[in-house]
């Protein structure tokens, strides 16, 4: 059986981590920034993957100081309340060559081809989403959602909760695919 766990996790540590994290860039040795050119705003963490499979690596992982994305091999569930927090990169540059915020839970295992091999249930009675350009992919979650940031994504997802938005920023960003569903309310609720 841990033979079997090894090899799942190291399918996934392959097919999860789009890329490797680049190292940050460090200030110049005067501390100061050139005062005609504005200072550049840095994510919090650039990080790589976590793949978890009990609740205290979750909550980890979701935290400030967790990592970009969180990729779960079994169900889990809490009792308590549950933040996501923290800017990350994804390991990539966008067209302008500048690094791609982005957050991710990933209630799913895939193989090599990326197929979709099985689907997680998150439960929480609240969830709340603080980091930029997060988004959670192919499971269940059950509890109430909380969006605190544009550009929140449902991707494969069932919600059997509420979506609240903290903004009306929030809510105008949000966006869901095809495939995804709330089964609750969606609304504003500053």
């Amino acid at each position: 059986m841990k033979f079997r766990l090894m090899i799942l996790v190291l399918i996934l540590a392959m097919t999860c981590i789009p890329g490797c994290a680049e190292e940050p860039e460090t200030p110049d040795d005067t501390g100061q920034n050139d005062e005609t050119t504005p200072p550049e705003t840095t994510p919090d963490v650039i990080t790589t993957a976590s793949i978890v499979d009990n609740e205290a690596d979750f909550e980890k992982a979701i935290g400030p100081n967790g990592t970009w994305i969180i990729c779960t091999l079994n169900d889990l569930t809490f009792d308590k309340e549950l933040a996501l927090e923290g800017e990350y990169t994804n390991g990539k540059k966008d067209e302008d060559g500048q690094d791609i915020i982005q957050r991710k839970i990933a209630l799913y295992t895939q193989d090599e081809d990326r197929n979709v091999t099985a689907r997680f249930t998150l439960t929480a009675p609240k969830l709340t989403v603080s980091s930029p350009n997060a988004r959670i992919q192919s499971g269940t979650f059950v509890g109430d959602l909380y969006v605190a940031v544009p550009d929140f994504q449902l991707v494969d997802t069932k919600v059997d909760g509420n979506v609240y938005f903290t903004s009306s920023e929030a809510q105008d960003t949000f966006t869901m695919d095809e495939t995804s569903e709330v089964t609750g309310e969606q609304k504003l609720q500053e």
